[in-house]
């Protein structure tokens, strides 16, 4: 998600859901070349090309500006609900949001048919994520990413995700320069993490790749693929205390952030 916003939930939930590192992952801290030259070694040993290698890695700097960030975000859903939302589902956002309903009705429609999540859940995420589509990030998801994992406070999390990164490239899905985001290396409309991208993003316009940054089909079809992946049922209510509401933890770990989503998407339903 866009602004930084759930950094040490979907850390802590992906830390517990990924496997263990392999015992060959490369030594975080030290020199930064030495590191991505033997990150570059493991990816080559887990079927990643020489070309998507050189093309992701070549001229790749260190960024202190990423790491003086992390370090200082703390504390964003200390806020009550009542002052958490007052700054976010505010009127031109619901009228936004209202506007992307009645444009996009057909396409919310196919989706919820095949998915089962109901069209204002899926313009809640993604008003709130990056104000749909308008804010979305514009770091280099691949130095983001290298930087983290050269960092040795979560290394294995992040050597995941730009391990994840470069698969993305090797698919074809994103070319590197494409590939520009938020902080902590989240992608696309709805911001996913490379390894949640790999996972769960879906051509759904037909152009043959699954594109989160451009294609506003594939970013809608691919947010609610998620959702369903981890439980979502159709035609189920959303607020606090229900099924859907605890797969929304899935999406975000903060209390907060999960009432604001259903709270946005129940004015949106009109409720």
């Amino acid at each position: 998600m866009r602004k930084y916003f759930r950094f040490e939930f979907l850390f802590l939930l992906l830390f517990l859901l990924l496997p263990p590192a392999s015992a060959s992952a490369a030594q975080c801290g030290g020199d930064f070349r030495a590191f991505i030259a033997a990150f570059s070694r493991e990816a080559a040993a887990q079927g990643i090309s020489q070309r998507t290698i050189g093309t992701a890695f070549t001229g790749i700097t260190h960024d202190q500006a990423v790491l003086a960030f992390d370090r200082r975000q703390r504390g964003t859903f200390r806020k009550s609900f009542e002052d958490y939302v007052r700054t976010r589902v505010t009127a031109g956002r619901l009228k936004r949001g209202a506007q992307m309903l009645q444009r996009n009705a057909a396409l919310f429609a196919r989706i919820e048919r095949q998915f089962g999540v109901a069209p204002p859940v899926l313009v809640a995420i993604w008003g709130l994520e990056t104000d749909f589509g308008g804010d979305t990030g514009k770091l280099p998801t691949v130095r983001v990413l290298a930087t983290m994992a050269h960092d040795c406070r979560r290394t294995e999390l992040f050597q995941r995700e730009l391990m994840a990164a470069l698969q993305i490239i090797e698919r074809g899905y994103l070319a590197p320069g494409e590939m520009r985001g938020a902080y902590a290396g989240e992608l696309g409309q709805t911001q996913f993490l490379p390894s949640s991208y790999v996972k769960f993003a879906i051509d759904y316009d037909g152009d043959g790749r699954p594109n989160l940054i451009r294609s506003a089909p594939d970013v809608l079809a691919s947010t609610a693929n998620y959702l369903k992946g981890y439980g979502w049922k159709a035609g189920q209510p959303w607020h606090e205390g229900s099924g859907n509401f605890e797969v929304l933890r899935e999406w975000n770990r903060a209390l907060v952030y999960r009432k604001t989503i259903a709270y946005f998407a129940e004015r949106l339903a009109g409720r």
